[in-house]
């Protein structure tokens, strides 16, 4: 079956990075774009970056551009997120998710704090 895990998540100062990554198994993810989503508490959740199935494409919410990278390693089903110069806004639950088979997927998240 489809599961992603996310990992990477913690505690950092205003200006900080983070890197997170999400691990994917049970589909041919080689095949398939990717996503980062965010939920902060009394939000809607949001895309906050996507790549496509080969890497060479990527958009970000407008709230990112130039702070947060995303990339992915096929080899090794893995789709990572550099966060940095991050602020307090940046504060949510981080979710790795896919679409296929009609229905999308999500990871159990992880949670961002951006605090000094």
């Amino acid at each position: 079956q489809v599961q992603l895990v996310e990992s990477g998540g913690g505690l950092v100062q205003p200006g900080g990075s983070l890197r997170l990554s999400c691990a994917a198994s049970g589909f041919t993810f080689s095949s398939y774009a990717m996503r980062w989503y965010r939920q902060a508490p009394g939000k809607e959740r949001e895309l906050v970056a996507g790549i496509t199935s080969t890497g060479y494409v990527t958009n970000y919410a407008d709230s990112v551009k130039g702070r947060f990278t995303i990339s992915r390693d096929n080899a090794k089903n893995t789709v990572n997120l550099q966060m940095n110069s991050l602020k307090p806004e940046d504060t949510s639950v981080y979710y790795c998710n896919t679409y296929l088979s009609f229905r999308d997927y999500w990871g159990q998240g992880t949670q961002v704090t951006v605090s000094s």
